[in-house]
């Protein structure tokens, strides 16, 4: 007898997740910043895909060209909380001729799909797509409502992605309780043959910083004391080579203890002493998923001063990659006013708080229980996230979010490093297996289905065409807005 359980991923669901991944590939969603991105076409072809099997999509853009698709599949129980399940749309550059297939090719070669955004995150979209098209097929109805956000500005500032959506359109998001998005539940291969598949239960808050320093412009040949790129260097050397202290949030010790405990080696966060540095170093491989969020850390990125070799500038400008453990901003802003010195100001280029979710929920249970279902010999363990996603701007709106878009990937398969890497890549029966795991995940989190109002046929016409005729909003550009106050006093510098 067929397990009824999987009757709904048909070979079908498998097949467009494959060449939905491909066909999102090949439309270009470079985001340069600044606004120099667009991702309608992608989220017109997400809107047809919709329309398809009868799911009504809603296009947003707060900027012409910067497209947000919702859409709502209503469940039969309007009592029940609704789930988000997000995935952006852009992404970052690629320069083709580092590649070694063309980084917008989509191409499927040798059981892998190749090309910018394979894994961050066009693959999720696809996956999510394929599900629900597959639940459209079989007349399948959720308990609870599922709200599909595919979204613009990810990989910048979201200000005209999830920020606008979360600022401007909550009601489209109404009853969302918990949601599920990128940079989670992957197979991580660690020391000694585990596989691990580390869910996001957090992410490190955001701080990109402008640093400004003032000096008295000059020839270069003059002995000059006050010298702004002097300055500037200074500051940016004391930021590069601060060592952080350890801050561990719960879902960190929670990451320690589990991993740890797999290992069989005694780890108490919780105790005053706990060294985790010193247990960083006995867990092999698997220390780089947690090394990066037990601490803040700030970056230099970018520097910007003068525009001739023999003129002092007046002013020297630098750029700092900020990142926040939750509840370590103060912190942070503290740490800032006392290395950039007297002579250097900072703002906030971007902000946005860190967030935490409880990996003791039932959610959490029901993403570790989808995971070893079809991977029995795998170990789910909660993580941190060291940068930050969409669930940032969502969580205004009270969604706890998750990092949850699951690949089972083979030995030598560095997940991490394809992010904004040269090849990025992935294989096919990684999106089978997330397919599986969605679908499962997805349906245990809306235990109870119905048919009704539901045909289960495609409806022909429904694509572009009917959707192309909706009143689009489009509204004027504003700065982005987020949890964190970037004009709060931090230390009392403010800049000039």
């Amino acid at each position: 007898m067929a397990d009824v359980m999987t009757d709904r991923v048909d070979a079908r669901a498998l097949e467009e997740a494959v060449r939905f991944t491909s066909e999102l590939i090949r439309i270009d969603t470079t985001n340069r910043g600044g606004g120099d991105c667009r991702e309608r076409p992608a989220a017109e072809y997400v809107a047809e895909r919709l329309s398809e099997v009868g799911i009504e999509p809603t296009l947003l853009e707060k900027e012409p060209g910067r497209t947000n698709v919702v859409a709502r599949i209503p469940g039969s129980d309007p009592g029940a909380d609704a789930l988000l399940v997000h995935g952006h749309l852009d992404v970052v550059p690629a320069e083709p001729a580092d590649w070694s297939v063309h980084p917008f090719s989509g191409e499927v070669r040798d059981g892998v799909v190749w090309g910018r955004g394979a894994v961050d995150m066009k693959d999720m979209d696809a996956m999510v797509l394929s599900v629900v098209r597959a639940w459209a097929r079989a007349g399948v109805r959720p308990r609870r409502d599922i709200v599909l956000a595919f979204t613009a500005d990810e990989e910048d500032s979201a200000a005209v992605g999830s920020g606008f959506l979360a600022d401007e359109h909550p009601e489209l998001f109404e009853g969302c309780t918990e949601g599920i998005s990128e940079s989670g539940a992957y197979t991580f291969h660690a020391d000694g043959g585990l596989r691990l598949y580390p869910v996001a239960a957090g992410e490190r808050g955001t701080a990109w910083l402008k640093l400004t320093a003032r000096g008295t412009a000059g020839h270069g040949s003059k002995v000059n004391t006050d010298n702004a790129v002097r300055a500037l260097a200074a500051a940016v050397t004391r930021i590069g080579d601060h060592r952080w202290p350890v801050r561990l949030t719960p879902t960190v010790r929670a990451a320690l203890r589990e991993i740890a405990a797999l290992y069989d080696i005694e780890a108490d966060p919780d105790d005053p002493e706990f060294d985790a540095d010193g247990l960083l170093g006995k867990l092999g491989a698997a220390a780089a998923l947690i090394a990066p969020t037990i601490r803040n850390s700030a970056n230099p990125t970018m520097l910007d001063a003068g525009y001739k070799v023999n003129v002092i500038p007046g002013t020297a400008v630098g750029f700092v990659d900020g990142r926040t453990v939750p509840g370590g901003e103060e912190e942070f802003r503290a740490t800032m006013d006392r290395l950039t010195g007297p002579q250097v100001f900072w703002e906030y280029y971007h902000g946005e708080n860190g967030l935490q979710a409880p990996v003791d929920s039932p959610a959490f249970a029901r993403m570790r229980a989808a995971i070893e279902r079809f991977d029995p010999s795998g170990h789910v363990v909660p993580f941190c996230m060291s940068g930050g996603t969409d669930a940032k701007q969502f969580a205004r709106l009270g969604i706890t979010g998750y990092g949850f878009a699951p690949l089972r990937l083979p030995r030598g398969f560095d997940y991490q490093a394809l992010f904004h890497g040269v090849d990025e890549r992935v294989p096919v029966e990684a999106l089978h297996f997330g397919v599986r795991v969605l679908d499962h995940f997805l349906r245990e989190e809306t235990t109870g289905f119905s048919r009704e109002e539901t045909t289960g046929r495609e409806i022909p016409g429904r694509g572009a065409a009917a959707y192309a005729e909706r009143e689009h909003e489009v509204l004027p550009s504003e700065s982005p807005v987020g949890e964190m106050d970037l004009t709060a006093d931090h230390g009392g510098k403010e800049a000039r």
